[in-house]
């Protein structure tokens, strides 16, 4: 899980979660949030991209209320704002607003390094999100998502967890989320092998590879089969949010060898080759229409929806014309 400073207050002034981990970077924001609703409900919260955090934006978001309400102002990607902006943001963290905080989320790395400078600078709370690269990462991030729970697991348990599947923290949390939730007592690996073993990874992704490639109807029937073999919906909504991401960031990044590529994506080799064949008929819009898809999916098979087959199928079919946008 995301390591954290020794200034541990979600509702210090300043909060900066440094890596390029999704998942990381999302909960440390989600903590933040939680936080300021726990002390005022009716916590504004502002989550901003650099393109949505022009010059003078911050200074609007954080300028003082009539009704002294309590604000939480999100920045993703802090390592791409302008000059500009960074000024405005290096001037508002030497003299925060009461009632307000704000969250810097940042890659880390050489780029936009004089921000997060400035931010350590001002004391701020910081939360390490780097990507878990190495097996035994995956594995000690495992073992500290059924601590989380309460739950015991044995390490046999949390070693097959990993070896079915695989690099993807989403999918392990979803994973772990969902043995905590249908077995009662110790997971052991026998219960792991009936859930996950050689099943759940390739049903799963062959549902998100048969979509990401516009096969609309070879997607839907595999959906169909894992779900009757007990696949859990939401291995399938993050599979397909895997699919569409890994599309998303090989379309943006810059050409280059799959060794290079991969280093900067955090991807191995094989798959920017195979990444590259799947992403031919996809344009940023269609990529941006289908990870709005899966989030809906994601939402309804999670409780938000009565039918979590149907939400999957909606989500199947829109990324399949997603990926058909161009041509």
């Amino acid at each position: 899980m995301a390591r954290k400073t020794a200034h541990d207050d979600p509702l210090a002034p300043l909060t900066v979660a440094v890596g390029q981990e999704d998942l990381l970077l999302d909960r440390a924001v989600q903590q933040v949030v939680a936080a300021a609703r726990a002390a005022d409900a009716d916590t504004d919260v502002r989550d901003l991209t650099p393109d949505r955090l022009q010059p003078g934006t911050l200074a609007e978001l954080t300028s003082p209320s009539l009704f002294a309400e309590r604000k939480v102002v999100v920045v993703r990607a802090a390592q791409d704002l302008s000059a500009d902006t960074v000024k405005d943001v290096k001037a508002y963290i030497a003299s925060p607003a009461e009632e307000i905080t704000l969250v810097l989320l940042h890659a880390g790395g050489a780029k936009g390094k004089g921000l997060l400078d400035a931010a350590r600078k001002a004391g701020a709370r910081e939360v390490a999100c780097p990507k878990m690269t190495k097996p035994a990462d995956r594995l000690a991030f495992v073992r500290g998502e059924f601590r989380t729970l309460g739950r015991s697991a044995t390490p046999e348990a949390c070693q097959a967890l990993v070896d079915a599947i695989g690099s993807d923290l989403r999918e392990l949390a979803s994973a772990v989320a969902q043995l905590g939730a249908d077995v009662e007592g110790t997971v052991d690996e026998a219960v792991v092998g009936r859930y996950y073993t050689g099943r759940a990874e390739a049903s799963s992704f062959t549902v998100a590879d048969r979509a990401v490639e516009g096969r609309a109807a070879e997607a839907l029937e595999a959906l169909r089969w894992s779900l009757a073999t007990g696949v859990a919906p939401v291995l399938i909504t993050s599979a397909l949010a895997q699919g569409v991401r890994a599309i998303g960031k090989l379309s943006s990044a810059r050409g280059g060898r799959p060794a290079d590529l991969a280093r900067e994506l955090g991807m191995p080799p094989w798959k920017i080759d195979r990444v590259r064949q799947q992403m031919r008929g996809w344009t940023p819009d269609g990529v941006a229409v289908a990870l709005r898809a899966v989030a809906e999916a994601d939402a309804g098979v999670k409780g938000g929806g009565e039918d979590p087959g149907y939400a999957l199928e909606k989500a199947v079919v829109a990324v399949a014309r997603a990926a058909r946008a161009r041509g």
